[in-house]
């Protein structure tokens, strides 16, 4: 989809980590809403509505990222990144209006594209999530948050939250356990899941064996070290690499609730079709890198286990 279009290693971060870091999309502490708007590495492109980038995506130092990741100085090497939806996030892939996604609300910022480097023998993805009081997720819906998508459109792991889409929609909505992050592998098992507390990151590791077809989980929250928090765990319902490579995106993606008005087959176009109530949704992310496993795992700055 993008040409790879800049080096993998950024030494400003790694520094702080004492694995090979295979792509960093932490933000620079001069990285700004400009930068976005290109888009300037280390981002490739923004999924986004019809308004530019840095309406949807924004940085600052407000909440502070992830302290996982601060030098032994205990200051930042990076900026939290605002992730945000409104009505107006209605992707139209090619500017053709007759692909417009009118059944999502959708803003993800596409990661490094070069598959072959992430996404070869073990590599770990990291990443912190933090809600955002101001503009709350919608729990009646489902909200998918960071995956790798191949192209045939399914997701080697990701990361959602909400409530589940289903056809019908399911009565007494949000659903108990809707306000849970939960990790799930490509059979959509959920190898993991964690209340989404309030002015609180939520730090992941997912790591993969792309030969193997395996992965596992570890998390934190706050500062706390990473710990494992599920087995390695089967994953060969993927394809072999390198078709079960994708592509690597962290943001929000709204479903909507099907319409009883619709057919149940037009019910079950998530893409085209449906019910969004046009709230603006936001989302805080920081600690988005990649690492190969070959040197193990880090947990916290300048700390490592060995990979499982």
């Amino acid at each position: 989809m993008v040409s790879h279009r800049f080096g993998l290693i950024f030494a400003w971060a790694v520094g702080a980590l004492a694995t090979p870091v295979l792509y960093d999309a932490r933000a620079p502490l001069n990285y700004t809403t400009a930068g976005i708007d290109g888009p300037k590495p280390p981002y490739v492109y923004v999924i986004r509505g019809n308004e530019a980038a840095s309406k949807y995506v924004s940085f600052s130092s407000t909440p502070p990222p992830t302290p996982l990741w601060f030098k032994k100085s205990n200051s930042s090497i990076e900026q939290t990144v605002s992730i945000k939806i409104d009505n107006s996030s209605v992707f139209v892939p090619g500017n053709n209006p007759a692909n417009s996604q009118w059944g999502f609300r959708r803003t993800e910022i596409l990661a490094e594209n070069n598959r072959t480097i992430l996404q070869s023998g073990k590599t770990v993805f990291h990443f912190s999530i933090m809600p955002n009081e101001d503009c709350p997720l919608d729990y009646k819906h489902e909200h998918q948050l960071v995956f790798v998508e191949p192209s045939d459109g399914t997701h080697v792991f990701s990361v959602r939250i909400g409530s589940p889409f289903t056809v019908p929609t399911a009565p007494n909505l949000p659903t108990e356990t809707a306000r849970n992050l939960r990790v799930m592998n490509h059979a959509l098992d959920v190898l993991y899941n964690t209340p989404f507390d309030s002015q609180t990151w939520h730090n992941f590791a997912i790591q993969v064996d792309w030969d193997a077809r395996t992965l596992g989980v570890f998390a934190s929250k706050g500062g706390e070290e990473l710990k494992q928090v599920s087995d390695m765990v089967s994953n060969n319902s993927t394809k072999p690499v390198p078709d079960g490579r994708g592509e690597f995106h962290f943001g929000i993606i709204k479903l909507p609730l099907a319409n009883p008005s619709d057919t149940p087959e037009q019910q079950g176009d998530v893409v085209r079709r449906g019910i969004q109530e046009g709230n603006t949704e936001c989302l805080y992310y920081s600690g988005v890198f990649v690492e190969s496993a070959t040197g193990g795992i880090s947990t916290k700055s300048c700390t490592v286990i060995p990979a499982l």
